[in-house]
């Protein structure tokens, strides 16, 4: 497996507006035609060469264009693509040394390349879903003491 280059696209505030334009159009489409597994686009390059793309990468970029006309950034990076702990501590917003202790305290799958560590990006995922999970868990929990000591 080769090392994963990600990088981010943010737009510029035009383009940004004309992503959200843009969603608003592939989403109408994707509502009008459910049934449809292939989306056939057309290429505006002066030949007006038709595109076939399957459902599935509409709606991926149905959910890259949302963030994007929202002007924030955008990254795909395959599920079992190889990141190294710096990429994986920018993807979770936290810092290289503290992405290092979840590894070592085993939160998160990770394989040693001779004295380098790997992350896969689906134990990555994996392990941000559980912790979003048990935030929320949390958050709901102070919401119901809060409630009970009469402070909501």
């Amino acid at each position: 497996m080769t090392k994963t280059d990600i990088r981010p696209v943010r737009l510029p505030p035009e383009k940004a507006a004309a992503a959200a334009h843009a969603l608003a159009q592939v989403r109408s489409y994707l509502a009008a035609h459910q049934d449809l597994a292939e989306i056939t686009v057309t290429v505006e390059d002066g030949e007006r060469e038709p595109l076939a793309l399957p459902r599935e990468a509409v709606e991926l970029l149905a959910g890259m264009l949302a963030h994007l006309g929202a002007g924030r950034a955008v990254s795909v990076v395959p599920s079992d693509a190889e990141l190294t702990t710096q990429q994986a501590a920018d993807m979770l917003n936290v810092s290289r040394p503290f992405l290092i202790g979840l590894l070592e305290a085993g939160e998160i799958e990770y394989r040693t390349v001779g004295t380098h560590r790997r992350i896969t990006a689906s134990s990555l995922l994996e392990y941000k879903r559980k912790d979003d999970q048990r935030r929320r868990e949390a958050a709901d929990e102070l919401t119901q003491l809060g409630q009970e000591m009469g402070m909501i």
